[in-house]
């Protein structure tokens, strides 16, 4: 059974006789507060640190010396900085696999080839396989690697690796050695890698069940930031089935859960932002106008605060949110304010390219929707110079292709090229 970290603060508390419900009653807060004190995600105000050194019969200097030390004590090492912090995509150094296995197959076998061995990882998740578990940081840079690798859309990489690297983040949830909530964060990072796969390439229950074992890490991870993350990510599950109302009322009550600290850092007005930007595609699906652009109203404003970045394995920032204005317009039926905001931009080129490819791919519907069939077989053109893996597994791609192949007579050899690649008739 692993042990679960303390902190400093907590260490405290704890000597002092008190349970953090104990505790947050005499000082009048709620226990999440407490919570959130020992976990150094936020800070007692001003005003209230001398009760708690009263509380604690510590004085206002050694109190501050426990928060500056729980503060270090539980933020994640400077190794996980690139799931929480802004800046282009990353690279990080992979763990030696068995490249002769790829090789065997090529495109998409490689990947459905490779999906017994991940639903063999999960099914095993509380009896992993014995074998050697490397050091927390090794491990945090592998799971950064899946995350660059599901970014810029290189499924095949990541479906061969992530079976044993989910083994063996599980032997490490196990080892006392490790820490629980950062091995829980680590873990949460990989299924999401885990879903980008299932998802992309229609095993929907295997996502569906992927986003249930997300939800449980995140919440041992006890941070909010990744909680919200998993909440993005679900939508996922309400899409497949149609199910609009719901994804909504979950982002909004993730967003809501946020609200209170959405000044505390760039993190939380990121994924504040991100919930929004998710919730604006959930109404434009919906056919509700005003409501999608309320919400790319409040994800403009929490990009405002931010530079465009990765976090929590969400790319999010001003980029992100004009892309996501495109795809609200397209699905909202209005093809020509779509092209008209594609007219004088383009995504830059460090986005991460799945989401660049999603903005030409829904940048080539608003084209053939308007009649303008060879721009569109261009934006689909663009979509795959940019992420082929992802944009030929789009069901989108499909569609759009199928309608052009059905407006031409006769279409030209590149147009059934891209079709015959993309598998669209």
């Amino acid at each position: 059974m692993a042990i679960q970290p303390s902190s400093p603060l907590a260490d405290c508390r704890h000597a002092a006789g008190y349970t953090q419900e104990t505790f947050a009653d005499k000082l009048g807060v709620d226990r999440t507060t407490v919570g959130r004190w020992e976990r150094g995600v936020q800070s007692p105000q001003p005003w209230q640190r001398p009760d708690l050194a009263t509380a604690l019969d510590v004085s206002l200097d050694h109190l501050d010396d426990l928060l500056r030390r729980t503060k270090r004590h539980t933020n994640p090492s400077a190794v996980l900085e690139p799931f929480l912090t802004p800046g282009p995509s990353f690279s990080a150094p992979l763990a030696d696999h068995q490249p002769g296995m790829v090789n065997v197959f090529s495109g998409d076998d490689a990947v459905h080839a490779a999906i017994p061995q991940l639903r063999r990882a999960l099914d095993s998740i509380d009896l992993p396989d014995d074998g050697p578990t490397r050091s927390f940081a090794e491990l945090a840079a592998e799971v950064a690697g899946m995350i660059e690798h599901r970014l810029q859309a290189r499924y095949v990489e990541m479906a061969w690796r992530l079976p044993g690297l989910i083994s063996e983040l599980a032997r490490a949830h196990a080892d006392a050695r490790h820490g629980a909530r950062d091995i829980a964060m680590l873990l949460t990072l990989a299924f999401r890698a885990a879903d980008g796969v299932a998802y992309k390439f229609g095993y929907l229950d295997l996502s569906a069940r992927i986003i249930d074992l997300m939800r449980v890490s995140a919440l041992a991870a006890e941070d909010p930031l990744l909680v919200a993350a998993v909440a993005y990510v679900r939508t996922e599950t309400f899409f497949a089935t149609g199910d609009l109302a719901s994804a909504s009322r979950l982002l909004m009550a993730a967003a809501d859960d946020l609200s209170a600290d959405l000044g505390a850092s760039a993190s939380s007005a990121a994924a504040f932002g991100a919930l929004h930007m998710r919730a604006a595609v959930v109404a434009g699906r919906a056919g509700k106008p005003d409501a999608a652009w309320d919400h790319l109203g409040e994800a403009h404003r929490a990009a405002r605060q931010v530079p465009e970045g990765v976090y929590f394995g969400t790319a999010f920032g001003p980029a992100s949110v004009r892309i996501h204005e495109l795809a609200v317009a397209v699905e909202l039926g209005d093809s020509p304010a779509a092209v008209g905001r594609a007219a004088s931009w383009h995504p830059p080129s460090h986005l991460p390219a799945e989401r660049r490819s999603h903005y030409y791919i829904d940048l080539a519907r608003a084209q053939l929707r308007l009649g303008h069939h060879q721009d569109a077989y261009l934006g689909l053109e663009a979509a795959r110079r940019v992420a082929p893996q992802h944009v030929r597994e789009h069901p989108q791609v499909r569609q759009t292709l199928s309608a052009l192949l059905r407006t031409y007579g006769s279409p030209d050899d590149r147009l059934l090229e891209l079709a015959a690649w993309a598998r669209a008739r």
